[in-house]
């Protein structure tokens, strides 16, 4: 606990050094092993002892790491052995590494290349996905185009528009596939346990299903909806400034987001622990959900004012149509939530990126918006 206490620290006060600096391009902070990278360009070489965050518009991974990596950006390449597991996203994702643990990662296109072995489980989703190092559990993979081409210990559970298994593959267990497609299977393909086709609705058995009875589902959405509106009208320059600084800087955003997610609790146990501090933890710990709705709603008032910006430049300052864009943002959102696995990586992403987006913006002066 006190490991991490110190690392919150030493991260929330860098996110503050960055705040303070917006034009910084580049911010990197080390604790007990730990190591914190954040720019436009970020490119790791020397090993780290511990845990490795890292986030920027390109993240180049060339280094052993003795922990965990957590990186997001638009390009993320990790080429470093990997002592403990990988959970990375990003526009374009390419993982060529040893990594002990498992893997979750997701993107526009991810690829574990021939270089890669996997110790654990992988669960990967992205537009494209192509696996072709070995993974010594089991995979779980969702995306539009799904090809797999290595050695799997375990099972395989694939679903999204079309599976298909090389020249390569050795399943050492069965492959579970919902595609909107057929199967395609090499001839010199191996699967030792066989080849079911399921329903979409059974095909992450490890992932929490939805309720069934969607009313009460639809009617949060609704909510949701209408407090977006209520946010841009109460609190115009607070929700517009966020939205400026997910546009300026999404990725670094995405990364305070998570360390506001994570240290935050901890900060609440920590005052947990003191008299004096009970007060204050209790408070801390009862405004906690209401700071992980106003993240997840001020990702979908930042889309909807950069689509906006982009499509209706003229009307962008409008309150109604800020209002209602940020309304259909929140719809899309809670479709995009329903599907399997896709949707909880989707609903992950919005929450950090609006608590990113909070965090940095209270440090902005009316200059830099």
């Amino acid at each position: 606990m006190r490991k991490l206490a110190i690392v919150c620290l030493v991260l929330l006060s860098s996110a503050a050094a960055a705040a303070d600096a917006p034009t910084q391009d580049r911010v990197e902070r080390e604790a007990g092993g730990d190591r914190f990278s954040a720019g436009g360009s970020v490119s790791v070489t020397a090993p780290v002892a511990a845990d490795l965050l890292a986030a920027g518009g390109n993240v180049d991974i060339d280094t052993k790491v003795g922990g965990d990596v957590i990186a997001t950006g638009g390009d993320v390449r990790i080429k470093g052995d990997i002592d403990s597991g990988v959970f990375a996203a990003g526009g374009q994702l390419r993982l060529n590494a040893a990594v002990k643990r498992s893997v979750r990662v997701a993107g526009g296109e991810v690829e574990i290349g021939p270089k890669a072995q996997l110790g654990g489980n992988l669960s990967v989703a992205g537009g494209h996905v192509r696996i072709e190092g070995p993974v010594f559990g089991y995979v779980q993979a969702a995306g539009g185009d799904v090809t797999l081409d290595s050695a799997v210990g375990g099972d395989v559970w694939a679903t999204g528009g079309r599976l298909t298994l090389g020249p390569n593959a050795r399943i050492g267990g069965k492959v579970h596939y919902a595609t909107h497609g057929e199967l395609t299977q090499n001839p010199a393909a191996v699967v030792k346990g066989g080849v079911e086709r399921v329903d979409f609705e059974t095909a992450w058995p490890r992932a929490h299903k939805q309720p069934q009875h969607s009313g009460f589902g639809w009617v949060w959405v609704v909510g949701l909806m209408v407090l977006a509106a209520v946010l841009i009208g109460v609190a115009p320059s607070l929700t517009a400034t966020a939205s400026d600084v997910l546009k300026r800087r999404p990725w670094f955003a995405l990364l305070v987001g998570f360390i506001v997610l994570v240290c935050v609790p901890i900060a609440g146990i920590i005052l947990l622990a003191t008299v004096i501090g009970i007060p204050l933890a209790l408070l801390v710990l009862l405004a906690y959900p209401i700071l992980l709705l106003l993240g997840y709603e001020l990702t979908a008032i930042g889309i909807g004012d950069w689509a906006m910006q982009r499509f209706a430049a003229d009307r962008a300052r409008s309150w109604v149509w800020r209002a209602l864009a940020a309304a259909v943002v929140v719809l899309l959102i809670a479709l995009l939530a329903r599907v399997p696995f896709l949707g909880g990586i989707v609903a992950f992403l919005t929450l950090l990126f609006g608590l990113g987006a909070l965090a940095l913006q209270w440090r902005r002066t009316p200059a830099e918006v």
